[in-house]
């Protein structure tokens, strides 16, 4: 069985011979899953690594957001909203969803990967996107105060995504198998807003979202951070394939497992807030096999996920290899297929 197998055979819960895992660093250890980041590369210079920006602490992405980064290697953070002024709505652009730029690099990404499933990343979705337009307290306050020139502006970016990925459809169809897409929802205590807001404004276009990816015969895979508890039962009822959170001990390892185990399928790690930056190799090994417990199924339903960028949440290389090799010795826990 092919590596892009056992990974639709978690998602589908079609009995896996064993664990999958996103972009191993450990020799011996899977690698089961190609991450193709290139398409979020933005030609005005901004990409995920400070040091490809023109500015090493400063950039613009082609949205018009403006970009800030400390020396710790991190993504960095808005600081410059374009929509800051209602006023400057209407005469606003997006860039051009089909532009060749963003899929340009793709298809070497993709002649890499072997065997392995395919994963094309899409970052900054709805709620992420319009608090980096207009702000983010601002945001919060308008979806009671501007409601509906914030339903513009989600619809506004709606339809450049799906414009967007149907452009990637047209060009790799199903070259891909799964899309990556994030929105963080999360505060440490509870989600950012209510369920009924959530289902007003944000579940319907999930919802078309979910539709337009599984249309073009790929996984969805749905990141976001935070205690999202209260948001998960919608996620599955909207179709989404795979929930990536990367903090389990904020939503409770057994609360989560008894919430969406075997309703969808986990992409996660050890917690990146508290037990990985620890160091603390039994309570990492412990929060694994807790995890594999009760997270997993005989069916399947979960992915190992490699957080990437650990010197920004204070872990060493050393303690992720290690977290690799504890889920390896966890990966025929059910027995295989």
């Amino acid at each position: 069985m092919d590596r892009r197998e056992i990974v639709t055979r978690a998602i589908e819960f079609r009995k896996p011979p064993r664990l999958p895992f996103w972009q191993s660093i450990v020799d011996g250890v899977p690698n089961d899953i190609c991450d193709c980041w290139e398409m979020d590369r933005q030609k005005n210079g901004w990409f995920f690594d400070p040091n490809c920006w023109p500015d090493r602490h400063k950039a613009y992405d082609d949205w018009g957001c403006g970009w800030e980064a400390s020396d710790v290697e991190n993504m960095g953070q808005v600081k410059h909203h374009p929509l800051a002024d209602w006023s400057k709505l209407d005469s606003y652009s997006p860039p051009d969803p089909k532009d060749p730029f963003y899929f340009e690099r793709l298809d070497d990404t993709m002649k890499d990967a072997e065997d392995r499933y395919v994963v094309v990343t899409s970052h900054f979705n709805l709620f992420e996107r319009l608090d980096m337009l207009h702000g983010f307290s601002e945001t919060l306050v308008d979806l009671y105060q501007e409601p509906e020139k914030c339903e513009k502006t989600l619809d506004m970016i709606l339809e450049w995504k799906l414009e967007h990925w149907g452009e990637l459809h047209r060009r790799f169809g199903d070259r891909v198998n799964g899309l990556f897409v994030t929105d963080d929802w999360g505060t440490q205590r509870s989600t950012f807003i209510s369920r009924d807001m959530f289902e007003e404004f944000f579940a319907p276009r999930y919802r078309k979202m979910v539709r337009a990816v599984h249309d073009n015969g790929w996984h969805l895979m749905f990141h976001s951070c935070g205690r999202v508890n209260n948001f998960i039962p919608i996620f599955i009822d909207i179709g989404v394939d795979v929930m990536n959170i990367q903090q389990p001990q904020l939503y409770g390892i057994k609360t989560m497992g008894e919430l969406a185990a075997g309703k969808i399928c986990f992409l996660t790690t050890a917690d990146i807030q508290k037990t990985l930056p620890a160091g603390n190799l039994d309570e990492i090994r412990s929060e694994i096999t807790e995890l594999v417990e009760n997270w997993s199924t005989p069916d399947g339903g979960f992915i190992v996920f490699n957080y990437g960028m650990g010197e920004a949440i204070g872990v060493s290389e050393e303690i992720t290899e290690e977290m690799f090799r504890e889920f390896a010795r966890q990966k025929d826990y059910w027995g295989g297929a």
